[in-house]
């Protein structure tokens, strides 16, 4: 036979069924015979449930967080310039996770800026919805653009002259024809440029390989009169002239050697003269 005092002692185990089997089935028919235990059974079973329908979890408010932190750390927080700055970003989903969650606490906390990114969205929203929409031209408005421009609304009262109309029609008809081999002769200027200062500057400029033409063609012109001056089949007139020619020709040129090369033709030329025979030299005079 089960007390008063031991099922009491026994309820909160017998209620979470935590009572082996033998205590449990004592526990039931004490309460079946034991009206005040029965009583205190159903008292104690309606606590509990009226507990256990009060305890619903309660959601913070949306700016507890944020008060907390910045009370606990204020250096995090985030000025209204620096909200604004970063406004662009957070909507197009570009802000770093630190800077998300400090740029979302302070438009909990500042009164100012909450209705901020709302109402750009919006502002954006209308400018797409604007855009998109087919606005009819105002009447005469290409009239009135006529004639704050040409002066006249009737654009075929305005026609360029004869001349500048052929000028045109010309420059069309080159540009056609010239651009194209312009860009094929612009080339071959450029690759020859670039070949000429590599092979033939001696500084790797366009003044040195200049130089280097000037110098070859008084080479070449040296030659050709030190070559005009020993022939016996030119006069001795034409021969002397070339011989002429050709010291001054080496001595303008830069270079001791065109000069020396010239010297020494010059001095061959005039040996080869006085060797000549003097019947070669008379058919020479009279020819």
């Amino acid at each position: 036979m089960m007390l008063c005092a031991d099922f009491e002692d026994r309820l909160t185990d017998y209620l979470d069924g935590a009572l082996p089997s033998e205590a449990q089935r004592e526990c039931a028919e004490h309460v079946l015979r034991c009206p005040v235990c029965h009583d205190l059974l159903s008292e104690v079973r309606a606590t509990v449930s009226a507990c256990q329908a009060s305890l619903v979890p309660v959601e913070p408010s949306a700016g507890f967080e944020a008060q907390v932190i910045q009370r606990t750390a204020p250096e995090t927080a985030m000025t209204c310039e620096e909200f604004e700055e970063h406004l662009t970003d957070y909507l197009d989903g570009f802000l770093p996770a630190a800077l998300y969650h400090r740029w979302e606490r302070h438009a909990a906390l500042c009164t100012h800026c909450t209705e901020l990114p709302g109402a750009v969205v919006r502002s954006i929203g209308a400018c797409y919805t604007a855009l998109s929409e087919d606005l009819p031209m105002p009447a005469g408005l290409h009239a009135r653009i006529l004639e704050e421009t040409i002066g006249t609304a009737n654009a075929r009262e305005v026609r360029a002259s004869f001349s500048s109309r052929l000028i045109e029609r010309l420059r069309a008809l080159v540009d056609a024809t010239v651009t194209p081999q312009f860009a094929t002769v612009a080339t071959m200027l450029l690759v020859a440029v670039l070949v000429g200062t590599t092979t033939i500057s001696d500084d790797g400029s366009i003044g040195g390989m200049y130089r280097a033409g000037l110098r070859l063609a008084a080479q070449t012109y040296v030659r050709g009169a030190t070559s005009a001056s020993q022939s016996v089949a030119l006069p001795a007139g034409i021969r002397r002239v070339a011989g002429e020619w050709a010291e001054v020709v080496a001595e303008s040129t830069e270079g001791g050697v065109l000069r020396e090369g010239g010297r020494k033709q010059s001095a061959g030329r005039e040996s080869a003269a006085d060797d000549a025979p003097s019947g070669t030299s008379n058919q020479g005079d009279n020819r």
